[in-house]
């Protein structure tokens, strides 16, 4: 067994240590008295200011030195008691910032309860020794649960009835009633950093929510620009490299590869403006396609060899941003889909605008002998998910001899903000815990 700790070289060490670390605390006190207060309290995590702990401490050391002044006037002096109590009390203060002495609620009661004893042991008239039980019961309650505060309390109780009994102090209703406040006060603010604690949980969540929800979205947004993009990329390489190998039509195949390389700088321009949305900087500001788009759109398929029949009825003005980007959105994976899974077939595009709703239609013809089914990417659910928001629906699926897309979107609805997933996600997190039905988001 190691004794070497034991021996009175290695007490004397360590007790030095002990002074020497005592030292550097005394100093760093001296030259920033509030600072240091404000590092132990952060250190503590109990997340009260430091002023309030600086008002508290100062108030039982100026509490226990008027009652330390009052038995002096009193006659007692010099007995050890008062100083002895008045010791107790100060030791709570100031020397547990010098020392790192993190609070221990029963350590810190017992002390006060012991220093409150010795001064009730010397009466006085109109003696204040009776508030230090007051404040601390506060401050006890303010840190711990009721499970420690209370009986804390209790035992002040029975104090201040012990010695009003033996006729040591006077005003023992009053004194009760004020450790019952500072009790209850102390509870308030127990159960407000507890409710703080609380809420911070809650805005992680949150946060974590929204920031799920904006890389959903920013991946829809890749996805439809890719899909879109490459789809009619290949389509116009693919007819330039046909005219080469047929009729060796030099001007055909430039023209093709001239569209192709417009499209795909279009779509690194618009795959470079989504993702900067994840970085530091902001990105360039540009404007989302909208409605009057379509027609540009619908033009690049036709150029790459999809054969479309577009038509377009109704008054545009009541069109918002918002859901003509959305309609956008749909009419370029609804194409490029064609472009994909059906090449050389005809599609068929209708918006019909309404007063009060919106339809979109595209259909397109299938092979003899093709099958039609639905893929398993991000296509059809993307799509879904941008008329959500606007209170719309979606549905695609084959459609008599070809496969349609069909989208309905009002334009009485509000349309939601965009934290409405995020807070639908925290309020699925949230409803196993407090274990009652999560209210569905606006």
């Amino acid at each position: 067994m190691n004794v070497t700790s034991a021996t009175p070289a290695a007490l004397g060490q360590e007790l030095l240590e002990g002074l020497r670390r005592a030292g550097v605390g005394f100093r760093r006190f001296v030259r920033n008295p509030f600072a240091d207060y404000q590092r132990w309290v952060e250190s503590t995590g109990f997340d009260y200011p430091a002023s309030m702990a600086i008002l508290v401490d100062s108030m039982m050391c100026t509490v226990a030195t008027v009652a330390f002044v009052q038995r002096v006037v009193a006659g007692y002096f010099p007995g050890v008691v008062a100083v002895v109590a008045l010791m107790l009390i100060c030791v709570t203060g100031p020397p547990c910032i010098i020392l790192d002495f993190k609070p221990r609620p029963v350590l810190l009661a017992t002390l006060t309860v012991a220093a409150a004893a010795l001064f009730l042991t010397q009466p006085v008239p109109l003696d204040v020794a009776p508030l230090v039980l007051i404040i601390i019961a506060g401050e006890i309650a303010a840190i711990t649960g009721p499970a420690v505060s209370v009986p804390v309390a209790l035992v002040m109780f029975a104090e201040l009835m012990f010695f009003e009994s033996i006729g040591h102090i006077e005003g023992f209703t009053w004194f009760a009633l004020g450790i019952l406040f500072a009790w209850f006060t102390g509870q308030l603010l127990n159960y407000q950093r507890r409710y703080l604690y609380q809420e911070r949980d809650y805005q992680d969540i949150r946060a974590q929510a929204a920031a799920d929800e904006e890389r959903r979205r920013i991946a829809r947004e890749v996805h439809d620009v890719i899909a879109h993009s490459l789809s009619i990329t290949l389509l116009h390489v693919t007819a330039a490299r046909h005219a080469l190998q047929t009729d060796r039509d030099v001007d055909e195949a430039i023209d093709a590869l001239s569209d192709a390389e417009r499209l795909g700088r279009q779509a690194m321009a618009d795959i470079r403006r989504t993702v900067g949305l994840l970085g530091d900087r902001p990105a360039t500001l540009a404007p989302e396609p909208d409605l009057d788009d379509i027609d540009e759109l619908v033009s690049d398929f036709v150029r790459a060899g999809v054969t479309v029949d577009y038509r377009l009825e109704g008054d545009r003005s009541a069109v918002t941003a918002g859901v003509g980007l959305a309609m956008y959105r749909i009419c370029q994976e609804s194409l490029a889909n064609v472009a994909k899974h059906a090449p050389g077939e005809r599609a068929r595009l209708r918006i019909q605008l309404h007063p009060k709703y919106i339809e979109v239609t595209v259909t397109n013809t299938l092979a003899a002998g093709a099958t039609s089914r639905a893929g398993n990417g991000m296509g059809i659910s993307g799509m879904r998910q941008r008329v959500a928001p606007l209170a719309g629906r979606l549905t695609a699926g084959p459609d008599d001899d070809g496969w349609r897309v069909f989208a309905h979107i009002p334009l009485t609805g509000t349309v939601p903000c965009g934290f409405t997933a995020a807070d639908d996600h925290l309020q699925s997190l949230l409803q196993p815990l407090f274990r009652k039905t999560a209210q569905e988001g606006m």
